[in-house]
């Protein structure tokens, strides 16, 4: 094993090596993910109408100037007489709403002027769209790469997000027609599905995004991003844990307010309207601006759809919800809660097979969970994570000291190297236990790294006596007594570790006091910090200052002492 020093140095000297462009376009990973992001832009394309330039007007739009021919065509509807539209003829007037008869020239016009484009023109127009996307998907994984890397190391999840992409686009085409005008709902459901599966930060970003693909998908321009951005915006901020069934909802309510109120600054800004529905009939709407106070009661109408979307969006992705969890392999509140009954067949089993396992689970969990949101980790997470770290006990439970009864160490028969094989062996029981009874993947993660590479102590100090007192002149390798890892790789596994690591040492303790107590905490804490086991978890020293300060306080309340009473004897 290498010493701390050397560590320090490797990571010291890998911050000022950063890896160079030429450098990292050699990594197939790299490649792997701009194949992936191709095929997303590619259907994104198709879907989109990519090779021409989208029909950029919708109902209620007030045009700021008179809206003339850019080519010449003719126009039918219904039985009436075709009617000619020269160069400069005027289809729609400056300053008033486009009525459902312009619009149906004004496409008319567009049609005729895409069917004009030559395939040059149409191919140029592609390649600028896709290297939007291109330029779009650079600028996101740098920002990936700063804030949430583990996403960038996990190539289905990034497949999963770049699909989701895709259906959010192609949903947000197929419902914004006039009639609907319902873009921001798979775009709110997008929101708020990243914001779950993945750090808020990045789930905003990447809305944003998304927001901008689909007002170029639709033709719209800065006042629709605007809105969009807002519809998308307010519920990503406020989604933060989803403890219960109405949460989505209230969020939907709550970022409903802030879309009514950005829709009616931003139609103000404009001296436009937006939304699907302002009136029963589009007769009534079109003589609705006629009307003293008309476009005032657009606006509001407009305003208050696009609030209702973001509305219909939280009880949408109520009902998605376990659907969600389970395509992006992630848990709320709602199924960690679940997940921690104590009926679960897997924790019955462990009370009955291997009850003081059981206990001290219970105690680790209490411990490692306050200990968590003193440092703003996912204190349920750990909690639950913590009744099935040691699960794999179970299959051997004669072999742990809080199992052992009247029958004696089983571990005196035994050789330490074949006694640490079988303590090592309860994290891979408990990974196959855990895959057997389909916990999710964090939970996995949890039991495979609440030891780390940590050393089997005991045994190890048992066998370089065993060797020395033979006086073979062997070297007992370190490596041989140490759990296979990984090293915690979130802060919730290295809260875990050290309550697991603390809870047990108190129990030696002839006498624990609170002053013995801080001092077997920090004692362990300082061990497995120099031996490197936090390197990968993110966590600073104030952070593990404060856990060590969570654990003290906790441990001492569970091992307070207690007044005598008279008539007590001593056990």
């Amino acid at each position: 094993m290498r010493s701390r020093a050397a560590r320090i140095a490797t990571l010291t000297a890998a911050r000022r090596r950063p890896e160079g462009g030429w450098q990292r376009l050699r990594n197939p990973d790299v490649w792997r993910r701009l194949g992936a992001f191709l095929m997303a832009a590619l259907v994104m394309w198709a879907v989109s109408g990519g090779w021409s330039r989208p029909f950029p007007y919708r109902s209620g739009y007030i045009p700021p100037r008179d809206v003339v021919p850019r080519k010449a065509f003719h126009f039918q509807h219904g039985t009436s007489a075709e009617r000619a539209f020269e160069v400069g003829d005027r289809i729609a007037t400056q300053g008033k709403p486009l009525s459902p008869r312009d619009l149906q020239v004004l496409r008319a016009e567009h049609q005729a002027y895409s069917a004009d484009a030559t395939w040059i023109e149409r191919l140029a127009y592609s390649l600028a769209r896709i290297g939007v996307y291109l330029a779009l998907y650079v600028l996101c994984e740098y920002y990936i790469s700063s804030h949430d890397r583990r996403l960038l190391g996990d190539f289905p999840a990034l497949v999963r997000i770049l699909g989701l992409v895709v259906v959010t686009v192609t949903a947000a085409v197929l419902v914004s027609r006039d009639a609907w005008r319902a873009e921001s709902i798979p775009l709110v459901l997008f929101g708020m599905t990243l914001a779950i599966v993945s750090r808020r930060e990045v789930a905003l970003v990447l809305s944003l995004v998304v927001a901008l693909l689909i007002a170029i998908s639709l033709g719209q321009g800065l006042y629709e991003f605007m809105i969009l951005s807002a519809t998308v915006c307010g519920p990503v901020i406020m989604l933060n844990r989803v403890r219960s069934r109405t949460k989505l909802i209230y969020v939907g309510l709550y970022g409903a307010l802030l879309t009514f109120a950005a829709v009616i600054g931003v139609g103000l800004l404009a001296d436009q309207t937006f939304g699907g529905m302002y009136a029963d009939s589009w007769t009534f709407a079109e003589e609705l601006t006629d009307v003293p106070g008309g476009y005032a009661m657009k606006l509001v109408s407009g305003a208050s759809w696009y609030a209702a979307c973001v509305i219909l969006s939280g009880f949408i992705m109520t009902g998605l919800l376990p659907f969600t969890e389970r395509l992006f392999d992630v848990q709320t509140d709602i199924s960690l809660l679940e997940l921690g009954d104590a009926a679960h067949p897997l924790l019955q089993e462990l009370a009955q097979r291997a009850p003081g396992t059981y206990n001290h689970s219970i105690n680790v969990a209490a411990l490692s969970e306050s200990a968590a949101e003193r440092i703003g980790a996912n204190g349920l997470l750990v909690r639950v994570g913590a009744y099935f770290h040691d699960i794999g006990k179970m299959l051997k439970p004669a072999y742990f000291v809080e199992n052992q009864g009247c029958d004696g160490n089983q571990h005196e028969s035994l050789v330490p190297a074949m006694s640490t094989l079988v303590i090592i062996a309860h994290v891979k029981d408990g990974i196959d236990l855990g895959r057997e009874y389909h916990l999710p993947q964090s939970i996995i993660e949890l039991i495979e790294q609440h030891h780390g590479t940590t050393l089997v102590e005991y045994f190890y100090r048992q066998a370089e006596r065993k060797v020395a007192e033979a006086r073979l002149g062997d070297r007992v390798e370190e490596a041989d007594f140490r759990y296979p890892g990984p090293k915690p790789q979130t802060k919730e596994a290295a809260v875990l570790m050290l309550a697991d690591a603390t809870e047990s040492a108190c129990r030696t303790l002839t006498e624990p006091t609170p002053a013995r107590i801080e001092s077997l905490v920090h004692e362990i804490t300082m061990k497995r910090l120099l031996d490197g086991q936090f390197e990968d978890c993110g966590a600073t020293l104030q952070e593990l200052n404060l856990i060590e300060e969570s654990l003290v306080k906790s441990l001492t309340a569970v091992y307070h002492g207690r007044i005598k009473y008279p008539d007590q004897q001593t056990a």
